[in-house]
């Protein structure tokens, strides 16, 4: 089936042509038609394989079917969504495929100066893709009017309903004077979240699951090495200069650490652009365009990156570090392989990481495939890399991995507490 054969405007089909999509993915031709019914919509699927496009296409559509005109005299739609890049993502993806239709979209979160966006919302909007921190700090100043929304969408539910953002939710939910309709979105939920999910929708809701023994796309090639934690930068090195024209992003576990490894690339003339929470977000979409533009290849990202990455030609991932948490595991591969491309992602494990990399093969159902590294091999590697880090530096990484897993263990007996 084909997207010329959907029950959609002619401006939507152009758009879609326009940018190669041609046929459904499997959530989008399972969850489109529900959409467009007025149900509510449970899905979880593999990061990826088009979740954006499957709720926005519908929702583009149901709003130019039910315009007059361009102008725009209230919101009808909510996207909430947990952090400040996806919120941009999603954003230009519904600026993208509205184009030449009567619906306007606008992407709001934190960081930046009210004002604009203020004035933005005074034109009038019909798609409102938001964090919930600004997106209530606007609703208490008055310029945020909730009385015409019908659709509330919650993308990466579960992290909403992780970081606790269930009484946002439910704060929202009440303003909502009209019957609405309530999708969820995710790649990857527990029984727990998936409990608070259910709680926020009809007993009727449509509930969708494509591959879920396998959250990660069958676009992916995944694999692990075992590496050392202090001859890590040399094996990145390599792998960089190994693939010289691929665009790669690799994650890393704290902004120190980010910081870190790029310095390490930039003393072998390797440029690269690091992307963390202390940036302000003018750097970070700053960042974001250097990246997409070609600027630079080489993308070093903390895990406040992994849900908010939607570069289509994003060659390898690597995994520097092994992600604390399990689920954000599949969230950093699925930024390759994302469409119909393919993709490869490597993670570097050491010897401290191991029970991580057991966490996240039981999250996964089955083993990572390993990597074979002969030893004379990987002395080659670590032989002919550039002059050690300093006393200090090396004191200092330890000192930050130690900080960082104790942080990990504290806040894991919090959880098991609660």
């Amino acid at each position: 089936m084909k997207f010329d054969t959907y029950h959609i405007d002619s401006a939507i089909k152009r758009n879609l042509a326009a940018e190669g999509f041609k046929r459904p993915t499997d959530i989008q031709f399972k969850a489109i038609p529900s959409i467009q019914k007025g149900e509510d919509v449970l899905a979880i699927a593999q990061t990826g394989t088009g979740k954006t496009a499957a709720f926005a296409i519908p929702i583009i559509d149901k709003i130019h079917r039910a315009k007059s005109s361009k102008r725009s005299f209230g919101i009808h739609c909510i996207v909430m969504v947990p952090t400040r890049e996806l919120a941009a993502q999603i954003g230009e993806v519904f600026n993208t495929l509205s184009q030449h239709t009567k619906v306007k979209a606008f992407a709001l979160f934190g960081g930046v100066e009210q004002d604009p966006q203020i004035k933005k919302l005074k034109d009038g909007i019909d798609v409102l893709i938001a964090t919930p921190g600004r997106m209530f700090d606007l609703i208490s100043q008055g310029a945020i009017d909730v009385k015409k929304v019908g659709i509330l969408v919650l993308d990466e539910a579960d992290q909403m309903l992780d970081k606790g953002f269930i009484k946002d939710i439910e704060s929202v939910k009440k303003k909502l004077v009209q019957r609405h309709q309530t999708l969820f979105f995710s790649a990857t939920i527990n029984k727990e979240i998936k409990k608070l999910a259910f709680s926020q929708v009809k007993s009727s809701a449509i509930r969708i699951q494509v591959s879920p023994d396998d959250p990660v796309s069958k676009n992916v090639t995944h694999g692990v090495l075992s590496v050392e934690m202090d001859d890590k930068r040399f094996f990145l090195r390599k792998f960089i200069q190994d693939n010289a024209d691929a665009r790669i992003i690799v994650f890393v576990r704290t902004k120190v650490r980010a910081e870190r490894v790029a310095k390490a690339l930039e003393r072998v003339e390797i440029k690269s652009l690091t992307i963390h929470g202390s940036k302000d977000q003018e750097e970070r979409t700053a960042v974001m365009g250097q990246f997409k533009s070609g600027w630079a290849k080489i993308l070093i990202a903390a895990d406040v990156s992994a849900r908010g990455i939607d570069i289509p030609d994003v060659d390898f991932v690597v995994n520097y570090d092994l992600p604390d948490k399990k689920e954000n595991y599949v969230h950093r591969v699925g930024r390759t392989g994302r469409g119909t491309q393919k993709g490869q992602a490597i993670s570097f494990c050491s010897a401290e990481e191991a029970p991580l990399l057991e966490e996240i093969q039981g999250f996964l159902n089955k083993p990572i495939e390993l990597i074979p590294m002969g030893k004379k091999e990987y002395s080659l590697i670590i032989g002919v890399a550039e002059e050690p880090e300093t006393i200090k530096d090396l004191i200092q990484a330890n000192e930050d991995w130690e900080k960082d897993r104790k942080k990990s263990r504290k806040n894991k007996s919090k959880k098991n507490k609660s």
